[in-house]
């Protein structure tokens, strides 16, 4: 797909802290820079490390910005290199928080130098509402929620979301006229609520982040599309009361065919991978985030082995184990040899998902995999644990795209009910109609021209057309 002719559009772009966001804003920028605007993404030169890299095509388009990661009074208080949640436990993201609220001054002077055109940013840096007001740069707000989450939320009451007590979380909202399952479980709202605490230096929830960016914003873009949700989107419109643009689903680039990277080991699993039958073989992967106990790796573990299915699991090295391998039930690889591989640590998920032999996925229900996954139309086996992953598994079974793992009532699981719901999705007569929605959704996920020239390009004439900045 062509760059188009660069204007002079000049876009900043400022994501919290985590991949789950980084990511989709990488993704983002690679969009509308094809479009021929110019993007700078700031972050810190630890996260801009290890992000991967533009088309060459594009590097004048593209531009990182490193902002120094701010020093904390307590030097000791993250691991060294710490700059994203994924390399901190989840009790110091609170500190996280705080270093990033540092960044409001190096910041505020690079809008200053930089005099943009336009900023995105998410929930997060509610003091960027100030500087767009001082400096006349008008805020577009990016979430990298689905629209139905977004929609969830609810709209902004004096100065806070709507969503506020537990018991309103666990049945769809008054605002969602329409029929929805999309709601917390039991189990899940205690989680949701506790990630929303009072950080002690800036006294802002999550919440209050999110409110202020809301109001202040010209218009709100989703990372989502009308073929999927667009019951939601349109509600999230009239719920905003401003501008609500879909930007297509940014499905990541595709992976060539041979990748020159690959190590021994890598080269040995694509081996295995091509002896399987088509569409046999089940991928899990729960991501960097998900950081699952040993009780939790097990029962995956046995439910695997009970499935009787093909599998290929990367499996993040649990803080709890020296070696990777002790992550495993004792036997385990022995007892599933030939038939399945567990890969410890890095994977190459896009190149495996691309994979004529996969099938299907089990993972957590975050956004950005539900996308990777129905753009090469797997079918989804989904295990959701933090943020706003349970209201996603809600969504994709309502649309016949998912089957949700049955839990307790305090979130546990069991390995018969793993391997009942992969048998369901893989091959079972009954799971017939799950995989046929999943391979029809790959028209519309992995349609690169819908979500390129539709979205972004509808995205990008807003952005030249939509408002001048003011001098």
């Amino acid at each position: 797909m062509g760059v188009k002719m660069a204007s002079k559009t000049h876009v900043v772009m400022l994501p919290w802290s985590a991949f789950g966001h980084i990511i989709p804003f990488f993704q983002l920028s690679v969009a509308i820079a094809k479009a021929g605007v110019r993007v700078s993404l700031v972050s810190t030169p630890r996260n801009i490390e290890r992000l991967p890299k533009p088309p060459p095509n594009l590097s004048s388009l593209i531009k990182f910005v490193e902002l120094p990661f701010p020093t904390m009074e307590d030097e000791q208080i993250f691991p060294e290199g710490a700059e994203a949640t994924v390399d901190v436990p989840f009790e110091k993201i609170q500190f996280l928080k705080v270093a990033f609220d540092l960044l409001q001054q190096p910041f505020k002077q690079y809008v200053a130098d930089a005099s943009p055109d336009w900023i995105i940013v998410d929930f997060f840096p509610h003091w960027v509402t100030e500087i767009c007001r001082e400096y006349g740069v008008p805020l577009v707000f990016f979430s990298v929620l689905s629209a139905a989450a977004s929609a969830f939320l609810g709209p902004v009451d004096g100065g806070r979301p709507s969503r506020r007590s537990s018991e309103s979380l666990t049945s769809p909202p008054e605002w969602i006229t329409f029929p929805s399952s999309v709601a917390l479980k039991g189990f899940e709202q205690k989680a949701f609520l506790s990630g929303d605490p009072t950080d002690e230096t800036s006294g802002k929830t999550a919440s209050e982040r999110y409110a202020k960016i809301a109001v202040a914003c010209q218009a709100m873009v989703v990372r989502s599309c009308v073929e999927y949700e667009g019951e939601y989107l349109n509600l999230l419109g009239n719920l905003m009361g401003k501008p609500v643009i879909p930007v297509g689903l940014l499905p990541p680039e595709m992976p060539p065919e041979e990748t020159e990277t690959r190590d021994s080991l890598w080269e040995e699993n694509f081996k295995w991978l091509k002896k399987q039958k088509p569409k046999s073989v089940v991928f899990i992967g729960f991501g960097s985030e998900c950081k699952l106990t040993k009780d939790q790796v097990h029962e995956i573990a046995y439910g695997l082995e009970l499935s009787e299915l093909p599998f290929l699991w990367s499996l993040r090295k649990p803080d709890w184990v020296v070696e990777g391998d002790d992550a495993l039930p004792s036997g385990f690889r022995d007892r599933t040899s030939g038939r399945g591989i567990v890969c410890i640590g890095w994977a190459a998920q896009m190149e495996i998902l691309a994979h004529p032999s996969i099938g299907g996925s089990l993972f957590h229900s975050g956004w950005g995999s539900i996308i990777e996954n129905l753009q090469f139309g797997h079918c989804l086996v989904v295990l959701p644990f933090i943020y706003d992953q349970g209201l996603n598994a809600r969504l994709a079974v309502e649309k016949g795209f998912a089957v949700e793992i049955e839990r307790g009532e305090d979130g546990s699981f069991r390995r018969e009910d793993i391997a009942k719901s992969l048998r369901l999705a893989m091959v079972s007569e009954e799971g017939e109609k799950l995989r046929m929605r999943a391979r029809e959704a790959a028209a519309i996920f992995g349609d690169r021209k819908l979500h390129q020239d539709h979205y972004i390009g509808g995205f990008v004439e807003y952005l030249k057309n939509g408002s001048a900045k003011q001098n």
